[in-house]
Formats: C-alpha cells, sequence, structure tokens
C-alpha cells in the first residue's frame, strides 16, 4: 500500500485558491520533503492529509483511508509533531509518555521511546527546564506512543541552534532507518537536502517542482559556475576581453561565470590577471537546492538558511 496518494487535491478560501489541484504520492519507508514559502500551501495540504480541514476537490487516500471521512481510525496510525512542540510545563519526557498512552490505551515501554528519540539522559526533567532541542525530541517522542505508520513533522528544528538541529536530523534519520514513512515541512533547505529523499516545492498552489534534489537541480539549476570576488568594473573588464558570459551579484561583490567547459575558467582567471585590477577568493561551484528554490519561487534564502520571499528587484544582473 502506497502510504499517501493525492490526485488533483484543490481548497479554496474564498477566491483564493490555496491549493490548486496538486498531485503526488509518498512511498512507503521515505522521508517526503513538503517545500514552499509562507502561502504556498504546504500548511493546507498538510492539515487535509491529517484529516483537519476538508478538500474542496481531488481524491486522496492516506494508508488507504480517505482523512476527513475516517479521520478517527486514521488518527491511531499516524505520529504528529507541530511546530514549536509544547506541553505541561512540570511534566517530564517519562511522565508524558506515559500520559500520552493511557489516552491512545495502548502498553509502551517509555524507556525504550526516549533511546529512540536520543532522550534518556532528561527523562526525569521537568518539561519547562528542557533545552529547545529537548522539548523537539519529546514531542517526537509522543509522535511514536502509538507506534505510528506515517509521521508528519512540521518545522520540527524551527528556532534550534544548529547542534540541536543536528541531533534532531539523527533522530529522523533513525525513524527511517527503522521504515518510517515521514512527511517533513521546513523552511532549512539544507535540512531537506540532508533528509529527504524526495521534495516537492510549492508555490501559490501549485507544486513546480518534484523529485529528488539532485533531478530538481540538474531541471532546474544552471549548471557549474566560476565565481571571482571583484569589481563590476572587473566584471565588465572580463566581458569586454573574453567571449564568456558574465553575471554580477552587486549584494555578495561577486562576478560569476557559466562554464560551458573547462577552459572558460582559464579564459576569465586571465583575463582578471590581465585587467591589473584588484579580485579576492574564487571557487567553482553548482547550484544548490536553495539557489534553485530561488529561481523557481522568487525568494532567497538567508544567513541561517531560511526562505524569506523578496518583492525587491533581483541583486544580481548580467553585465
Amino acid at each position: 500500500m502506497i502510504p499517501i496518494e493525492v490526485s488533483s487535491l484543490k481548497k479554496c478560501y474564498g477566491d483564493l485558491k490555496a491549493v490548486d489541484g496538486i498531485s503526488f504520492t509518498v512511498n512507503k519507508g521515505e522521508v517526503f520533503g513538503l517545500l514552499g514559502p509562507n502561502g504556498a500551501g504546504k500548511t493546507t495540504t498538510i492539515e487535509i492529509l491529517e484529516g483537519l480541514r476538508e478538500k474542496d476537490g481531488g481524491d486522496i487516500k492516506v494508508l488507504g483511508l480517505d482523512p476527513w471521512k475516517n479521520g478517527y481510525e486514521l488518527h491511531k496510525k499516524f505520529g504528529v509533531i507541530p511546530q514549536e512542540f509544547t506541553f505541561f510545563e512540570k511534566t517530564t519526557p517519562r511522565e508524558a509518555i506515559i500520559y500520552y498512552a493511557d489516552l491512545f490505551n495502548v502498553k509502551v515501554d517509555p524507556d525504550e521511546i526516549l533511546k529512540e528519540v536520543l532522550l534518556e539522559d532528561s527523562a526525569k526533567v521537568n518539561f519547562d527546564n528542557l533545552s529547545g532541542g529537548q522539548k523537539q525530541k519529546t514531542g517526537l517522542a509522543l509522535s511514536l506512543v502509538n507506534t505510528p505508520e506515517l509521521l508528519f513533522l512540521d518545522e520540527p528544528t524551527t528556532g534550534l541552534d544548529p547542534n540541536a538541529r543536528r541531533a534532531i536530523w539523527d533522530v529522523i534519520r533513525g525513524l527511517k532507518a527503522k521504515g518510517k514513512t515521514i512527511i517533513l515541512t521546513t523552511h532549512y533547505l539544507d535540512e531537506a537536502q540532508q533528509l529527504c529523499d524526495r521534495v516537492a516545492i510549492m508555490n501559490h498552489g501549485h507544486i513546480v517542482a518534484m523529485g529528488t534534489s539532485d533531478e530538481i537541480i540538474a531541471q532546474h539549476g544552471s549548471g557549474e559556475r566560476l565565481e571571482i570576488h571583484g569589481t563590476e568594473q572587473l566584471a565588465h573588464y572580463i566581458k569586454a576581453n573574453t567571449e564568456l558570459q558574465v553575471e554580477y551579484d552587486r549584494h555578495r561583490s561577486v562576478i560569476s561565470i557559466p562554464l560551458k567547459q573547462k577552459i572558460d575558467a582559464l579564459a576569465a582567471l586571465a583575463a582578471a590577471e590581465q585587467s591589473k585590477m584588484d579580485w579576492g577568493e574564487i571557487q567553482t561551484r553548482r547550484d544548490s537546492l536553495d539557489d534553485v528554490f530561488v529561481k523557481l519561487v522568487s525568494g532567497r534564502v538567508d544567513e541561517h538558511g531560511e526562505i524569506t520571499i523578496e518583492n525587491d528587484e533581483s541583486k544580481s544582473r548580467q553585465t
């Protein structure tokens, strides 16, 4: 059975088409990332899959069931961790697991679940004394109480420091290794590239790209290029003295030259040297998922790797 099947899904709020006819499947045992800027339709899609909202059109199956019509039965089969998970302040992670087990009327080994989410050392610490990463791990622990086949993880590392983020990554990798199917929404594109087998990028209610990170980069990326830190005057000089395509990014003070062949790099560097102008660090690079995302949704990724939509004119132009 395919855990999630979505065909021509639609959801409108008045004249706003929040989800406009999207289709995708999520295979058993994979981590599937749903990416997009705020307002892209991710949350609405996830809430429909979880049975929290009713669709306006299309067909969906979650673990073989209609999430709206069979919500009670379905909710016993999947786990959810919401963004910025919180719980009773004076309850420990171990007590929280026992409490959830009573709610689901199931028997579990709290210590085994705590071990699975790498939280054994904080089993008896009150929730309000846990770090941000430990609180998110507690949420992950509770999502596993009912032994779910499917997990919905909504931005599980938002606001965490780099070490805590990577600790959560380790937990997610461990869950995948045990055969769990995971739907991950995140604003961190490096996180998606690290964890997801496949991703779907949404914008304005549509899926604008879907596949593995490498497939999306190959399809929508610009290939290998040489980057030279230098002035716009140097960019003009290289352009005038070679047959290369040259672009200049004023925001980063970087000259970018697509490399159709390796020898193009030598031609560009020779021209830079001949110019007698100052220039700094050089590197060759290919587009990352960050770069492709920017192109597809006309946004940018800040220094923390988070997606921000930008309405200003592009800061990069061809010279």
